[in-house]
């Protein structure tokens, strides 16, 4: 009888570790289909806006899958359920530009925003939102495969470069948007690995806003705690990406900070 438990416990680990095997083989194949660096403007109507209209407010966001909304069936992502509760909160107008790429790497962010038009959609935003370091960690899988210490040292220190790379060139476009750098969460926190993997993401985290304090009005977005407990209840089929509940979460704390600063600020 003990036998057959232990026999079944190993089947439904093993079935378990193919389901996010193949979650991260999707999300390797959007990174290979999105290796080019290019915009995607999901916003409506201008670019810019005319000064003054303080009943309106632009938001520009930028980054990766997670920007871009990738698992979320009404298409919105993050970005846009913030964009949601901001108007509810604010009662004004709001102006979403979404330039979001999957599979998008710290690098490629970097050179994103060397680009024009992302340098117009910058410096018209009244708020900029951004989501970044996933790809780098993640790196479509592999880094599930070499968890010690200096192989992830070895992730993080061209990113955390680049990271303050993209501060500094947000900031040389726009010096007073506040910038909102959502944080990452842990999609493997159910694997047998699963305190080894939270533990590089905590550090990751922590490394980031350290260099986001740095900065004036960059604010660095914790999510972790909002996938920690329940974390198949807010992930989409790929295992990887948040579902349409996850990216609300997300999406709702991002705007109770806006609204916060923004009434602390009157």
């Amino acid at each position: 009888m003990k036998k057959h438990l232990i026999s079944a416990i190993s089947i439904v680990s093993a079935v378990s570790a193919l389901l996010f095997l193949a979650g991260l083989w999707m999300v390797f194949e959007d990174q290979q289909a999105n290796t080019g660096v290019k915009t995607e403007n999901t916003g409506t109507g201008k670019n810019t806006k005319k000064a003054g209209n303080t009943n309106e407010i632009t938001i520009t966001a930028i980054g990766d899958s997670l920007t871009r909304g990738t698992g979320d069936t009404a298409g919105k992502g993050y970005a846009g359920y913030t964009a949601d509760e901001v108007k509810k909160k604010t009662k004004k107008a709001v102006l979403l530009q979404n330039n979001g790429i999957k599979g998008l790497t710290s690098s490629g962010l970097l050179e994103q925003i060397k680009q024009p038009q992302i340098k117009r959609e910058l410096r018209s935003a009244d708020i900029i939102l951004l989501t970044i370091g996933g790809n780098d960690l993640f790196a479509g899988g592999e880094a599930l495969g070499h968890l010690d210490n200096a192989y992830i040292e070895k992730l993080e220190k061209p990113y955390l470069v680049h990271l303050k790379q993209i501060y500094a060139g947000i900031r040389a476009v726009n010096k007073t948007a506040t910038v909102y750098h959502v944080g990452l969460y842990n999609p493997f926190i159910d694997l047998s690995q699963a305190k080894t993997t939270s533990a590089i993401v905590r550090k990751w985290n922590f490394d980031s806003a350290s260099v986001a304090a740095d900065f004036p009005k960059v604010v660095y977005v914790p999510t972790f705690d909002l996938f920690e407990l329940n974390v198949n209840d807010y992930l989409y089929s790929d295992k990887f990406h948040p579902n349409m509940a996850g990216y609300q979460l997300i999406g709702e704390r991002v705007a109770s900070l806006i609204h916060f600063r923004e009434e602390k600020a009157k």
